[in-house]
């Protein structure tokens, strides 16, 4: 069940102690068996940011059981309050363990990207979060899909890539990579050098969601979703009635 904003509890500004809420989380889930397959990067929305005050992205852990194949029909309630945008997702081939990293680091660690849409959710009543309850709650993570083909990044325009979202034959949700921070890359890059200042660098092998790249939609039972990411492709996404 949602509960009320937990920033009344942690300062309004304490985005560390939501990390430490955060971490404290995911070694707990980790001790119960749950697998880290990468992460996932939120706020990449200069508007978002706006509406919630701060001037950065944030990030949260993706886990093995949060994979959802495109065939597999979603129950609405694995996720509270579950909305869903369209994403661009990354798989390392490459450590990336410096702490400023070039734009030339993140391409020769990219092996290739995929589109994607990411289920969140928050666990906080009415989505009434300001920064510390994100960050708190998993970066208001829940499930993701990966689309294909997965594509070498040769030739790729990030960010002029053109995307739009239907729920059925309605279109529900369009933007561009240029909203990602500029450039999905961007966000990238942005989140490898956060993640190896904290001494917990991007991996070979990770997946990593770059940030919506335009609305996210609420999602009712039912609903069958498809985002086209123009110059990577489609994916799509349906839940049970």
């Amino acid at each position: 069940m949602p509960i009320p904003p937990i920033r009344s509890q942690l300062s309004d500004l304490d985005v560390d102690a939501a990390y430490v809420v955060q971490q404290e989380n995911t070694t707990r889930w980790q001790a119960e068996g749950r697998r880290l397959v990468g992460s996932k990067i939120g706020l990449t929305s200069r508007a978002v940011q706006k509406q919630l005050g701060v001037d950065r992205p944030d990030f949260g852990v993706l886990f093995a059981d949060m994979l959802v194949a495109e065939d597999e029909p979603v129950a609405v309630g694995r996720v509270l309050q579950p909305k869903i945008e369209a994403e661009v997702a990354f798989v390392l081939d490459r450590d990336i363990d410096v702490e400023v990293p070039t734009m030339a680091d993140i391409m020769r660690a990219i092996a290739y990207a995929m589109p994607a849409l990411e289920i969140v959710g928050s666990r906080i009543k009415n989505w009434d979060i300001g920064i510390v309850d994100t960050v708190a709650d998993n970066a208001s993570s829940g499930l993701f899909v990966l689309g294909g083909p997965a594509r070498r990044l040769d030739g790729l325009d990030f960010r002029g890539a053109q995307m739009q979202m239907t729920r059925g034959n309605e279109a529900v949700s369009k933007g561009a990579g240029a909203a990602c921070l500029g450039n999905p890359l961007n966000a990238m890059a942005w989140l490898a050098g956060e993640l190896a200042r904290r001494k917990r660098p991007l991996r070979a092998g990770d997946i990593v969601l770059s940030g919506a790249l335009g609305p996210m939609v609420a999602v009712n039972p039912g609903d069958a979703f498809e985002a086209e990411i123009s110059g990577l492709g489609s994916v799509s996404a349906r839940f049970a009635s």
